[in-house]
């Protein structure tokens, strides 16, 4: 007979923060954090740790596991059937999670999917996919200001006295360099008349282009996601570390959420940012919203995600109930739609994943084409940047977010990237500068302004103006 997951009522706290303190230095330590519980997809924290396996895709596409089970090759197959492997009973509840698989999946799995993506350099030393099998977890609702324990008898005593544990001691952040773009504004320039003449050409109708920062630091990632969360608060928020690698993600974007069979997308596309005044803030939004160029590009990710929800969706039950929908962050404004589906009956919520990975608002369309596109002109890989983060439970629940403003630490340095669809008609100093407005709040959470290279401030400035 299964062990049975029991729910457990905890002292309700609104900042996860305080919880997972008490348990981020153990082994597979992980927190998914919403951090604007008002915002879509903000109700609910998951907190774990002592995963009963871990499972990676390493830079090679070479699927490992440090518990002693037979699986497949394939990264999305061997995940699927790691999940398998849980053996607890989980109780009827409306929690979202009730064990399973949380981790990441990084951009670069998408090598697997298409094998002609192989320009450009490796630069951060991240696996392709790091995922945890877990066994329990605390589960917060925001909404209904309750905590829950979710774990076995005797996990959950386990559990119990790490979170009654005083949290170690941290060693200060500090950044030791400057940021630095990987890509100089002149270098910027080419790449966007490149992509310039593939949307001419009609290879593609938009072509996501990123460009990567970098800076050295020391002291503990921990202290520096606080300080990222400080600032930029969103409801897909979450932090994991292990050995000399931390990934840090902020995400206001939800890629996949499954419940039950009933399937949902969030495309962000469309961007401007938070104005210094009430008058200036609300001009900037109004414009977004009026934007025939902002609105184009959304409607063509929608279309893209209508057609990768479709291949394992049951046939006409893709919808699309909100589409260029106003919200705002710290930071910038954004345009988001909602897509939505039923799952067919025989696929399960890591085969949707794979249809649709990795999420059309940051690869553009058509998806294949752009992504050899942004392979040749990107310097060097994404890593975990544009991938996913989330969970996958035993029942079939699942929730993912695309991993933008998305912080990795890897030996010593840490590593972030801003980028835009590019359509036909995009101005090179706008879109430049956008990628400066998604990153530059967190480079300075992290240091001050000159954490944005000289260069990079004067364009920035001068979009201001």
């Amino acid at each position: 007979m299964k062990p049975r997951l029991l729910i457990t009522p905890l002292p309700y706290h609104q900042n996860p923060l305080t919880l997972f303190a008490c348990l981020r230095q153990r082994p597979g330590a992980v927190l998914l954090d919403s951090g604007r519980p008002d915002a879509p997809g903000g109700r609910y924290d998951i907190l774990s740790s002592d995963p009963c396996a871990v499972l990676t895709i390493d830079q090679q596409g070479q699927v490992h596991c440090d518990a002693d089970i037979a699986l497949p090759t394939a990264p999305f197959a061997a995940q699927q059937a790691l999940l398998d492997t849980l053996d607890v009973e989980p109780p009827d509840s409306e929690l979202p999670f009730l064990g399973g698989l949380i981790g990441y999946w990084g951009y670069d799995l998408a090598r697997e999917i298409e094998g002609s993506l192989d320009q450009s350099r490796n630069v951060v030393t991240l696996p392709r996919s790091r995922l945890g099998l877990y066994d329990w977890a605390v589960i917060q609702d925001h909404e209904q200001r309750q905590t829950w324990l979710v774990a076995t008898a005797e996990r959950g005593k386990q559990v119990q006295a790490w979170l009654d544990q005083t949290p170690a001691f941290t060693s200060p952040f500090a950044l030791t360099s400057s940021f630095y773009a990987e890509m100089d504004r002149a270098s910027y320039g080419q790449r966007f008349r490149d992509v310039q003449r593939y949307l001419q050409a009609g290879d593609c109708y938009q072509i996501n282009l990123t460009q990567r920062f970098s800076a050295g630091y020391e002291g503990d990632p921990w202290q520096a996601y606080c300080l990222l969360r400080q600032a930029t608060p969103t409801p897909f928020g979450g932090y994991m570390a292990w050995q000399d690698k931390a990934v840090m993600s902020l995400s206001p974007e939800r890629f996949i959420e499954v419940r039950g069979d009933r399937v949902e997308t969030r495309p962000i596309k469309g961007t401007r940012p938070r104005g210094a005044t009430l008058e200036m803030d609300e001009a900037y939004a109004e414009e977004l919203v009026q934007s025939p160029k902002d609105r184009a590009e959304n409607v063509m990710i929608v279309d893209l995600l209508r057609n990768d929800l479709g291949r394992v969706c049951r046939p006409g039950s893709v919808r699309v109930p909100k589409l260029c929908q106003l919200e705002s962050y710290a930071n910038v404004h954004h345009l988001v739609s909602v897509v939505t589906g039923v799952l067919c009956q025989e696929q399960t919520p890591l085969n949707l994943l794979a249809a649709a990975f990795p999420g059309g608002s940051i690869t553009g369309a058509p998806k294949i084409r752009a992504m050899q596109i942004i392979d040749e002109l990107e310097p060097s890989h994404r890593s975990v940047y544009c991938g996913s983060l989330g969970y996958v439970d035993i029942r079939g629940h699942m929730d993912t977010s695309i991993a933008i403003r998305t912080v990795l630490a890897d030996a010593g340095r840490l590593h972030l990237w801003g980028g835009g669809g590019l359509v036909a008609d995009s101005n090179e100093e706008a879109e430049y500068c956008e990628t400066l407005h998604k990153i530059s709040r967190l480079m300075e959470a992290l240091a001050n302004d000159e954490s944005i290279t000289q260069e990079n401030r004067r364009s920035y400035d001068s979009q201001e103006q």
